[in-house]
């Protein structure tokens, strides 16, 4: 049996690790080179890299902080932020980056993710949507969730991975930083037919909410969080040993 994967996410701004609610009212918690260092060797199984506001404030994700968080990660490290041209997937993973994340990108050119598979493979395109809902249904967000791209979230991915992407990130801006469980009602509704990994994100409050999202809906890949590892209230060994005692499988 596959086992399940646990994902800590580094959410950047101005080089430094930050952390707030539905998207919004962001508090410095870190830096990402002290804190990949530490989720290198505490048992995550990978990790992600967000530079946040790059999309937003129109520019390249910031390479120099990149280069030095890649250099302490010996986990797959998946990389997104202001990705919009095959150009930008050449330069992160140069930088170190296995795999690269595409959304606002994506949705300004949605031929990104054919070019950027046919050239890398599908394996290392990732589909990060961010989702909300909205208009009796879900849509998704671009630009760090602050824009209504006014499209239907489950056509948007399935497009995408139509399209050529290898892994889908579903992240639930109505339960980011709530810490009242994976929106597992969003990720049946979008995620549940896709033929590729899929990734939880947001809502993650406890060692129990990753159980109930893996044994709710056994298809989902991997959860990924933040601040519930970043502050230490969920210790991914101690999550890893209550997940293999509940019949779950992990990498302990």
């Amino acid at each position: 049996m596959i086992t399940k994967r646990i994902i800590p996410c580094l959410d950047v701004k101005d080089g430094r690790v930050v952390k707030g609610v539905n998207f919004e009212g962001l508090n410095d918690v870190s830096s990402p080179v002290e804190l990949a260092e530490f989720y290198s060797r505490c048992g995550a199984d990978e990790l992600v890299f967000y530079d946040i506001t790059a999309s937003s404030d129109g520019r390249k994700l910031f390479t120099d902080i990149l280069c030095r968080t890649a250099s302490k990660v010996f986990i797959p490290l998946t990389v997104g932020g202001g990705i919009s041209s095959l150009e930008d997937f050449d330069r992160v993973l140069k930088c170190g980056a296995d795999k690269v994340s595409v959304n606002s990108g994506a949705i300004r050119n949605p031929s990104l993710i054919y070019e950027a598979a046919k050239r890398y493979g599908s394996q290392c395109v990732v589909i990060s949507a961010d989702v909300k809902r909205a208009g009796g249904g879900f849509r998704v967000f671009a630009n760090g969730g602050r824009v209504d791209t006014g499209l239907d979230a489950a056509e948007w991915i399935k497009r995408c991975v139509d399209s050529g992407a290898g892994e889908v990130v579903l992240n639930s801006i109505d339960t980011d930083g709530v810490k009242g469980g994976f929106d597992t009602q969003m990720l049946d509704a979008l995620c549940s037919s896709l033929p590729v990994p899929v990734i939880a994100s947001g809502g993650a409050g406890c060692a129990e909410d990753f159980i109930r999202l893996f044994k709710t809906l056994p298809w989902v890949d991997a959860g990924l969080a933040a601040s519930v590892f970043h502050f230490g209230e969920v210790s991914i060994k101690e999550l890893k040993r209550d997940m293999a005692a509940a019949g779950i499988p992990a990498r302990i």
